[in-house]
């Protein structure tokens, strides 16, 4: 039985939801004060959490940050607000997805089952650590390289750190050296079908995998770069 987290200071909301979660075999727990939150979730350890942004005491920002830094836990955010740098900062922050309020709850009961086969489709590789990678399991180029059965990322002898849907989108793209791919073929080959997202998501990725294995003090004969209207490829010189 998955359990689910909602952490919301309205209690309509609240009620709702813990009724259609429950009605669907899930086991809920609820916390209202931003500033409990992260002492709740420790508690209730559970396979998801719907954060709202805006709550006393810490915002959803702050908390997704902090979970972030122990926990893979899939989070989506909701908030009131319109403001897209609102939505920007929460996938930055590790945030799987993003529901604007007011929303229906069968919309959202429907992306929290597909983020959901996404994180166990991750967790099933992971777990597989003991097996023996193949080739086209391992990536790799001088001083570079992605193990897609460990889930590590290597960058001149030291490991990177990255979430699951970072490395599965720097391995995709590694994988086909010097091929240009779209958005939304990104979203399709490494999201799958069913992600609910927009292409916004896949420059935020980007960006971050930018950040953890790229220096402009070292040479490297690689990158992530950005084909102007186009996409993103990873390019070997």
């Amino acid at each position: 039985m998955k359990k689910v987290l909602l952490i919301d200071d309205d209690a309509s909301i609240i009620e709702v939801l813990r009724l259609y979660f429950e009605k669907e075999g899930y086991t809920v727990s609820t916390c209202m004060q931003g500033d409990k939150a992260v002492a709740t979730f420790n508690v209730a350890k559970p396979d998801i959490i719907i954060l709202d942004l805006m709550l006393p005491g810490m915002d959803g920002n702050d908390i997704c940050r902090e979970i972030r830094k122990n926990s893979d836990v899939p989070i989506i955010m909701l908030t009131a607000r319109t403001d897209t740098l609102d939505k920007i900062i929460g996938l930055e922050l590790g945030a799987d997805d993003y529901v604007p309020k007011p929303f229906e709850p069968k919309e959202l009961l429907a992306r929290v089952k597909a983020v959901l086969r996404r994180s166990e489709k991750s967790a099933q590789v992971e777990v597989a650590t003991e097996e023996v990678a193949s080739n086209k399991d391992i990536i790799e180029y001088p001083g570079f390289s992605v193990d897609k059965i460990k889930y590590v990322v290597t960058v001149d002898g030291q490991e990177i750190y990255m979430p699951p849907k970072e490395l599965e989108l720097l391995f995709f793209l590694a994988s086909n050296p010097n091929r240009v791919y779209t958005r939304e073929q990104l979203l399709e080959n490494v999201w799958g079908y069913d992600f609910y997202g927009e292409s916004r998501t896949v420059d935020v990725h980007v960006k971050r995998i930018r950040e953890k294995i790229e220096n402009p003090e070292r040479e490297q004969n690689w990158s992530i770069k950005t084909v102007w209207s186009k996409g993103y490829k990873f390019e070997v010189r």
